[in-house]
């Protein structure tokens, strides 16, 4: 086995991996048509939303910080998104991502300033931000409801179409995961997330611009649920006040099932979109197979303590084998210093002197 087949077994995205594979065979073998062209069509639609958020949640998590507002953000963006671009004559696709994406972004901004420059705690600012941005939703809204009818054809189209058998909203995902990964994985910004993640007094010490690095991951993160609300706008056709409740949780349950650390500096966007894959299968699994809805939450939360478990017995067995590796260390560097010369021993290069004693 190679080393790089070896990197790959190894990593924490593997299990997950092979966990999806092990629902789809079983859930093909009890329902030959849960994997039919148009079942795969909307798996794959189902698993688009909350992949692309994940993705913009893992530049958080592997700060140690945590994005709760998401939720409320797809829903803002996807009905500022439907208003710009309803009517009689419409407005276009693109029109309705800018507007999407721009309003997650200032989103991302205003929790990001709140946690780098008052240092407050992320999971409390994003729970205040989580309900700030849906009375500001309710409140835009006023109890109306833009519907499929008042969108143009571009936008509901493309909720319902793909290209070589995979849905445009996937694409978009997919497109994301991509751009996310490289940038993580070879750009030094990307890079400084997982040091500010690992140890953030050590980062800002070296230099590390912590703020400015805390800024962009909820950034991002905004980014990705504004886009989200452009393709929850454009798969129900339509956007209301209560678009976005409760994908806050599921987001973050799908990075951590990814093998995202919840306790920083580890995590791939590979494997937070490999979780959002598993749990979405595993719903409409469990759905196909008329297992009740709780159960359905049940098996989810108990993914979610695997995953969290996991991580911590990972992370306690990398702090004792460094500390053996550092004892170790230590005891070499003993045994390699020269033993102290015993008491009343000559130094060397005297041998042979002599004592000259003066008389007056």
């Amino acid at each position: 086995m190679n080393g790089g087949l070896r990197r790959v077994l190894a990593g924490r995205e593997a299990p997950v991996a092979g966990a999806l594979l092990v629902v789809l065979a079983v859930t093909t073998a009890v329902n030959p048509r849960f994997l039919s062209d148009q079942g795969r069509f909307d798996l794959l639609v189902a698993i688009a939303i909350t992949g692309l958020m994940a993705v913009g949640q893992t530049f958080v998590l592997v700060m140690r910080h945590v994005d709760l507002s998401v939720g409320s953000v797809l829903g803002l963006s996807a009905f500022m998104a439907g208003s710009a671009v309803r009517g009689d004559t419409g407005g276009p696709l693109v029109l309705a991502l800018l507007v999407g994406v721009v309003v997650g972004v200032l989103a991302g901004l205003v929790n990001g300033a709140l946690v780098a420059f008052l240092r407050l705690p992320a999971l409390v600012v994003t729970l205040g931000t989580l309900y700030v941005f849906q009375g500001v939703q309710a409140l835009l809204t006023g109890g109306t409801r833009i519907n499929a009818d008042q969108l143009p054809s571009s936008v509901v189209g493309f909720g319902v179409t793909g290209f070589l058998g995979v849905p445009w909203l996937m694409w978009v995902c997919l497109l994301a995961a991509a751009l996310g990964g490289v940038f993580l994985r070879t750009r030094r910004s990307g890079r400084d997330l997982y040091a500010v993640g690992s140890n953030p007094p050590a980062a800002e010490l070296v230099g590390i611009p912590v703020a400015r690095r805390t800024l962009l991951a909820y950034m991002v993160s905004g980014a990705c649920a504004g886009g989200a609300g452009v393709l929850f706008l454009a798969r129900f056709g339509g956007v209301d006040s209560n678009a976005g409740i409760g994908y806050e949780l599921p987001v973050v349950a799908a990075c951590v099932v990814g093998g995202v650390n919840i306790f920083g500096g580890s995590g791939t966007v590979l494997g937070a979109l490999l979780g959002a894959m598993l749990l979405k299968t595993m719903g409409v699994s469990l759905s196909a197979l008329s297992v009740p809805e709780f159960w359905q939450q049940a098996i989810n939360g108990l993914l979610l303590l695997v995953a969290i478990t996991a991580d911590r017995v990972v992370l306690l067995r990398r702090e004792r084998a460094a500390r053996v590796e550092a004892a170790r260390h230590r005891r070499e560097q003993a045994d390699a210093e020269p033993a102290p010369p015993a008491a009343g021993a000559e130094s060397p290069g005297h041998e042979g002197a002599t004592t000259t004693e003066v008389v007056r």
